[in-house]
């Protein structure tokens, strides 16, 4: 039986659900939940009837059902705010809402009696390349487990008879399911497996690869390769040619794709190579590192594009990782911008580039090129959803949540996405909204937390807690605060940060609560991971003034003003407005601060800028004043 909905196909014979050509990364449990609520469409399944019919006889929690759906939503990419699909009863249970059309599938069987599958050559099946195994351990030459593999899937996208997984996917898959190749696949919606080995001997270099059919799990086609290291770049194209021999595909066909490189030089591939590694990694006590790997890449061959690309990446971090300090790296942001450009500039159809390009430019609020750079990295690439994600990031309003939506389509795991989403809700003052989709994302932030991942799926916690505060949930507010706090990681990117913030938000929660003393500890400790950070100064001047301590208040209130004029000297000044915005509630009264709120939302153009408005505990006072209700309503215009 099989059943369709939207885009999908549920079928129960092969166990597995496709969106078009490409199968979904969906766990046994959420099959078997999918299929239990499409067999009921427009019925109400209560919580009980599900727990009974999936997990029979478990000890399977409410909170287990609702991460389950959650996964479930994030897996057909749909929204619990406006579901497509599955729609939430409050406090009874989920309705499947989408037209349901059922069928009996039918399918031409061999003599043996087996349902045929479809050859390698006649559809663009899906193929993830695993990184390729180091037999002979040499250190030296470590780089080339993820080299080859880079190499092998860009030959065979070019092939452009595949659906090729993004290597990033395959890298996290590798990270966080077991290491048999059927969860691999599982895991990453691929029905093709590349796997592979090298082997060193003093100059030489064998390369073994082979191409399995999860389907069959067989090996549909072998290569083996062998010839010089310094030869590594027409070793690794041996190996896609001879893939395309034994699969019958036509290799004359891609001339001019197989065998070129962007350096001729295998110390520049290296030094790119080990770059890109550091970076992916997300560990900013190796991002200098990664500048230094990309900065030799070019030193050896200046007209080596992928490598300005992977200096811009890795100068964006630099500077993402200061952006909130009294001092940020606005130099590797500028030098990140350029090498970008320069990029593009010897290869104007390196998509990689121009999504580098929209990233930077959007740190540099630059709204406008960053759309129409990563509107040309999707045009070039649009099967990758890193690609999808950076048009997001650039965009705001309804647009923003369609390019996240395309980029959850490609890949449902990527939890961050939801907090830019969040945003754009928050801003038009869908507070309960955003709440479904933050708590969504607090799912994922706590899985990849417990799993490593250094991605940064953070700050989910504090915007839950943010969100709780605005309604007077102080309790529930610190609860969620400690959360963030508790999966601080000083290494990871955005991660002083959000533990920053979520030690100011901390302190206004306790001030709420009357708790002085402990307000002005979660403000001090917030100056610790970021010194000079002008929300906490405002924090504290709230707080010693909360406690009769005048002149310590007077003390805060000078450092918070400096803090803000250096906001403003640095080019912050959005920043600088929305905090001075807060200050003035705090110190001057109503109508300075509507006075800065409104030159905010006057001066910047549509986008996050101003989006945290709705939930500044500072501002809360001016809800219902009638200058506050209009800059909601051009705050929440602006996010249409």
């Amino acid at each position: 039986m099989t059943y369709r909905f939207g885009p999908f196909l549920a079928d129960r014979t092969t166990y597995r659900v496709l969106k078009g050509e490409r199968a979904l990364d969906l766990t046994p449990k959420l099959l078997d939940l999918l299929f239990y609520l499409v067999e009921r469409p427009e019925a109400l399944v209560t919580k009980e009837a599900l727990l009974d019919g999936v997990w029979p006889g478990a000890n399977v929690t409410d909170n287990a059902l609702a991460q389950a759906v959650s996964e479930l939503r994030d897996a057909l990419g749909d929204e619990p705010s406006s579901p497509t699909y599955i729609r939430t009863v409050a406090r009874r249970g989920y309705r499947f809402i989408a037209p349901v059309e059922t069928a009996v599938e039918s399918r031409a069987t061999s003599s043996a009696g087996h349902a045929e599958e479809s050859s390698v050559s006649g559809d663009r099946r899906s193929v993830a390349v695993l990184d390729f195994a180091n037999v002979s351990g040499d250190a030296e030459v470590d780089w080339l487990a993820s080299g080859i593999a880079e190499t092998v899937t860009s030959d065979l996208a070019a092939l452009d008879r595949f659906r090729v997984i993004d290597r990033w996917r395959v890298v996290q898959a590798a990270r966080h399911t077991n290491p048999t190749l059927s969860d691999m696949g599982g895991a990453l919606g691929a029905t093709l497996i590349v796997t592979g080995s090298y082997q060193r001997s003093g100059p030489n270099l064998r390369i073994t690869a082979r191409v399995v059919d999860l389907v069959t799990g067989e090996a549909v086609a072998d290569a083996k390769v062998d010839g010089l290291l310094k030869d590594v770049f027409s070793l690794q194209d041996g190996i896609v040619e001879a893939f395309a021999r034994e699969l019958g595909l036509p290799v004359g066909q891609t001339a001019g794709a197989l065998g070129l490189r962007e350096t001729s030089s295998l110390d520049a591939y290296r030094a790119y190579t080990e770059g890109w590694l550091k970076i992916e990694s997300l560990d900013t006590d190796v991002i200098g590192a990664s500048i230094q790997d990309f900065e030799r890449a070019i030193a050896i061959d200046p007209r080596y594009g992928i490598a300005y690309a992977g200096l811009a990446n890795a100068e964006f971090v630099a500077f993402e990782m200061t952006r909130l300090a009294r001092e940020p790296n606005t130099a590797a942001l500028k030098s990140g911008i350029e090498h970008a450009r320069h990029a593009i500039h010897l290869d104007e159809s390196l998509a990689e580039a121009h999504a580098t390009l929209s990233f930077v430019l959007s740190s540099a609020v630059a709204f406008d090129e960053a759309r129409t750079a990563a509107q040309r990295a999707v045009s070039l690439e649009p099967e990758s959803w890193r690609h999808q994600y950076r048009l997001g990031h650039a965009s705001w309003g309804s647009a923003r949540l369609r390019a996240f939506e395309r980029a959850f389509a490609l890949y449902p795991q990527f939890a961050y996405a939801r907090f830019e989403m969040a945003m754009v809700l928050v801003a038009r003052g869908r507070l309960d909204e955003a709440e479904d989709v933050v708590r969504h994302g607090v799912v994922g932030q706590d899985r990849q937390g417990r799993s490593g991942d250094r991605f940064p799926a953070i700050g989910f916690h504090w915007l839950l807690g943010a969100l709780r505060a605005s309604r007077g949930d102080q309790s529930g507010a610190l609860e969620a605060f400690g959360r963030e706090l508790a999966q601080h990681d000083r290494r990871r990117l955005y991660g002083p940060e959000y533990a920053a913030v979520a030690l100011v938000s901390r302190g206004h929660a306790e001030l709420a609560l009357d708790r002085g003393e402990e307000a002005v500890k979660s403000f001090e400790g917030a100056l610790d991971h970021l010194a000079g950070f002008a929300r906490a100064h405002v924090g504290l001047s709230a707080a010693w003034a909360r406690l009769g301590r005048r002149t310590e208040a007077e003390s805060a209130r000078t450092h918070s003003r400096q803090a803000i004029e250096h906001l403003e000297r640095s080019g912050r000044g959005h920043e600088a407005l929305i905090i001075g915005a807060c200050d003035a509630a705090l110190h001057e009264g109503p109508e300075p601060a509507l006075t800065l709120l409104d030159r905010l939302l006057e001066l910047s153009p549509p986008s996050h800028v101003g989006w945290t408005i709705p939930l500044e505990p500072l501002l809360r006072p001016l809800h219902g004043h009638s200058g506050f209700t209009r800059a909601l309503a051009k705050l929440a215009e602006r996010a249409k």
